[in-house]
């Protein structure tokens, strides 16, 4: 019998940042999928990044991951969403060529020691309470002292076309339907979500001379620390809009469609709603905007970012062809929904191990999240932390007060889904610390230490941070009186004080080349330099103040809660709350205050609850 230190099933973008972190980690890894040709596939849209999910890119890449990587590698179109605002809700998204992403996955998966890519599908764990292995389904087993299962929506998936239904856990492969029925033997308690794809159209069929385009930015941000600029060729893409017969169309065949007839029971998610979702939810709209993206450079197929659907593929077919630009449009694959089994993230730690079942991770859409972004962050924190117990090491967590990363999870493990969950800028309290652009200065140290960081990156990181300390030395050294100022047309209050360069740089009206016409030694800062300390000094006095935050919220977290804490014996929670939090198992007391329905009053019982338990523990 194989026997490896961690096993990843799954080869999603989760499965892939799982069995790179484990392996990263020293840890003799297998990655089994059903087709190792299938790693790298981009299932749905061929995009990464955007608000709040570019944070979490840039986030897995501080931490030595590979989507950022890839995306470089495959991004025929950057563009930094939210450019007009400041850089704490800025989003760097790219649109990828499909076969360029895969190749760069592939690629890199190959060259990763410590990883082994298995073809085969897993249909049992073995073990029982504590994870011992895994049965393939030809019967062959593999031992292990680690899974992390990322099956994406494969786990009991089921495609929806109008009233036609079909097992699959995306187009054009089988879903996992052996390996649901053994989680659910095991008592693991599984629901139902689904999500959605559009048409793809043949782009040899549609007028592009007549749409609008969209461009790339004129200077793309790629999502590595590591590189500097795309490696493929820019495109831009195409944008046309619904209309009234669009809508005319849909309405008139919703009785048809999968959702709407009521042949799926899965929730979809809010924020990415289908087509059908818009026309009922914004009935008072006449139109809504579609961004028509390419699949590839070579390639023809164009994604309709923006008109998912479950409707028949007729109907598809009519209201498509309604649409501006897309006359004669020829659908290459019809639209569909597909519904999978989740688990409950509630009944997962802060590491992603499943309380019940010691040894098991969880990451991706198998926790109730949707996109890309998501399930590689949580692959990545799976990979740390399975590799860690495997090596006998102890586990680790992230903050809401240092990544998005620690936001997901802990809204996922405190507070659960009842919808496929999506990462939004917004989600976060302390935002104007977790920003995409300092994604390294916040996680890489740490991920050095944890010894999932690469020598390379380390390196190029060390350089970086002196480099950054160097100019933030210059920029504080070099300073201007308000009256040196003013005659140099820079406005400031005249109260006599002197500021630094830096300090000046959280004005609004001040610009680095207006200091750096007056300090000429500024010029010998790196634009890359002098650019991130721009961003860190706009944003100094506001940090000033949130660190004062994180450092209260973290009086709360150290409160902490012990495992067997008896929620039912206590005296004034409601029954509601003893529920919730006895399923929820939240390690600390702030983990506590973000259960949902959590009052303040809830709180202060536990809190004394906890004290009396200290005062006799110390008596």
């Amino acid at each position: 019998m194989k026997h490896f230190d961690v096993i990843v099933v799954g080869g999603g973008h989760a499965g892939t940042e799982a069995a790179h972190a484990a392996a990263r980690m020293g840890a003799r890894t297998a990655l089994v999928t059903l087709r190792a040709d299938g790693l790298g596939v981009m299932s749905c849209n061929p995009a990464i990044g955007g608000l709040g999910k570019g944070h979490l890119v840039r986030e897995i890449d501080a931490l030595d991951g590979v989507m950022g990587r890839a995306a470089d590698m495959a991004g025929i179109q950057f563009r930094l969403l939210n450019r007009r605002k400041g850089p704490a809700v800025q989003g760097p998204r790219a649109q990828a060529d499909r076969k360029l992403y895969r190749q760069a996955i592939q690629a890199m998966t190959a060259a990763q020691p410590n990883l082994e890519v298995i073809e085969g599908e897993v249909a049992e764990l073995l073990g029982g309470a504590r994870v011992s292995g895994v049965r393939l389904a030809d019967g062959s087993e593999i031992a292990t002292r680690a899974v992390i299962l990322t099956t994406g929506t494969f786990l009991g998936g089921l495609i929806h076309i109008g009233d036609q239904k079909r097992p699959g856990g995306r187009m054009g492969d089988s879903p996992s339907n052996a390996l649901s029925a053994n989680l659910r033997d095991l008592g693991v308690q599984l629901g139902r979500l689904k999500t959605g794809t559009p048409p793809r159209l043949d782009g040899k069929t549609i007028r592009w001379d007549a749409l609008e385009m969209q461009p790339g930015d004129d200077a793309p941000e790629v999502f590595s620390f590591l590189n500097a600029k795309p490696f493929a060729r820019q495109i831009a893409c195409g944008i046309t809009h619904t209309n009234e017969r669009t809508h005319e169309i849909i309405r008139e065949n919703l009785s048809r469609s999968a959702m709407y007839g009521g042949h799926i029971e899965g929730v979809g998610p809010r924020y990415c709603p289908s087509i059908e979702d818009k026309i009922v939810r914004f009935a008072d709209k006449t139109s809504h905007q579609v961004f028509l993206e390419p699949e590839g450079l070579d390639d023809d197929t164009v994604y309709p970012n923006g008109i998912s659907t479950s409707l028949p593929a007729d109907v598809q077919e009519a209201y498509v062809r309604s649409m501006f630009g897309l006359e004669e449009v020829r659908i290459l694959q019809p639209g569909y929904a597909i519904e999978y089994d989740y688990v409950d993230p509630r009944s997962l730690t802060q590491h992603l191990q499943l309380r019940a079942i010691e040894g098991l991770f969880l990451a991706g859409q198998i926790n109730g999240t949707t996109g890309y972004e998501e399930a590689g962050a949580q692959g990545l924190v799976a990979g740390l932390n399975a590799a860690r117990l495997a090596l006998g090491q102890d586990l680790v967590g992230f903050s809401r007060t240092n990544s998005y990363i620690g936001v997901m999870i802990d809204d996922l493990t405190t507070r659960g889904v009842t919808e496929p969950y999506r990462m939004f800028t917004s989600r976060a309290e302390f935002r104007l610390l977790l920003r995409a652009d300092n994604a390294d200065q916040r996680l890489t140290g740490f991920g050095v230490e944890l010894g999932c960081v690469g020598e390379a990156r380390a390196r190029v990181f060390g350089e970086k941070m002196e480099a950054l300390e160097a100019g933030r030395g210059l920029m504080n050294a070099l300073t201007l009186s308000p009256k040196e100022a003013a005659g140099h047309g820079l406005k400031l209050n005249q109260d006599g004080a002197r500021r630094s360069v830096f300090s000046l740089l959280s004005f609004p009206d001040i610009e680095l080349d207006d200091l750096t016409a007056i300090f000429p030694e500024l010029g010998a800062l790196s634009p890359e330099i002098a650019g991130q300390l721009a961003k860190d000094a706009l944003y100094a006095n506001y940090v000033e103040r949130q660190e004062r935050d994180v450092a209260a919220m973290k009086r709360d977290e150290s409160w902490e809660i012990p495992a067997d804490f008896d929620y039912s014996a206590l005296s004034g929670l409601s029954n509601e709350l003893k529920l919730k939090l006895s399923r929820a198992r939240p390690l600390t007391l702030g983990q506590a205050a973000r259960v949902d329905s959590v009052t303040p009053a809830a709180l202060t019982l536990i809190l004394a609850k906890l004290r009396q338990r200290q005062r006799q523990q110390t008596a």
